[in-house]
């Protein structure tokens, strides 16, 4: 989904109306404040991002983007005033992967979407997690809590990427042992340790790592122990 941030509604129709005639989803904001709530929803794989706006300025939302462990990651082209130099660099500079000035080419704009993408959709592609206010990026080897990055150790990492690979079901005390621990993994109670220490770190969201008595553990709900 590409997310389209722009006041002026002549131009968000026109851009959203031709964008989707060229196969891509498409959201047009036209208020930051309307972008902000619909961002907590999911993310987007690319944002459209005006500059002059009400509310806040859109180079104030790119710095809000760029620091955010959630969405850092996500492209964002900048729409500027034609001839708005300091714009152009300041927002390259602050992480923006491109600009395009006003009144732009429809055909120009989607030419410069497909660039950016292009970029970002080299290489294997892993899984994207997001559970309530836990994210977990594999590729890029991010989890964060409510935008705020959490560091884990090595096992507790991978321990928290075989529950969520497992997608709501329960995955097995042996299960988790082995993956996590390999063949010859010894005291079960190593599992029970780092379970708690991993609910620790995860803060509000570690109440999603769920107990099911006598089998295992999985991601989902609440802890009910």
């Amino acid at each position: 989904m590409i997310c389209l941030v722009e006041d002026d509604d002549s131009i968000r129709k026109l851009v959203s109306y031709a964008l989707s005639k060229e196969g891509f989803e498409v959201k047009g904001y036209s208020s930051p404040k309307e972008f902000w709530g619909e961002l907590s929803f999911g993310m987007p794989e690319l944002i459209l991002l005006d500059i002059m706006l009400p509310e806040e300025d859109g180079l104030s939302i790119l710095e809000k983007l760029k620091e955010n462990a959630q969405t850092k990651h996500i492209p964002v082209i900048m729409l500027t005033a034609k001839g708005s130099e300091f714009d152009k660099v300041t927002g390259l500079d602050m992480g923006a992967d491109d600009y395009v000035s006003k009144p732009f080419g429809i055909m120009e704009l989607i030419s410069r979407i497909r660039a950016v993408l292009r970029r970002y959709d080299k290489g294997d592609k892993k899984k994207v997690y997001q559970v309530g206010e836990l994210y977990v990026d594999p590729a890029k080897h991010i989890i964060s809590v409510s935008g705020k990055e959490v560091p884990l150790s090595y096992k507790e990492y991978l321990l928290l990427l075989v529950l969520l690979e497992a997608e709501g079901n329960v995955v097995e005390r042996d299960t988790l042992l082995s993956k996590v621990w390999g063949e010859y993994y010894g005291e079960s109670r190593t599992l029970d340790v780092h379970i708690r220490k991993l609910r620790v770190k995860l803060g509000d969201a570690g109440r999603m790592i769920q107990t099911v008595k006598g089998i295992g553990y999985k991601i989902g709900g609440t802890e009910d122990e």
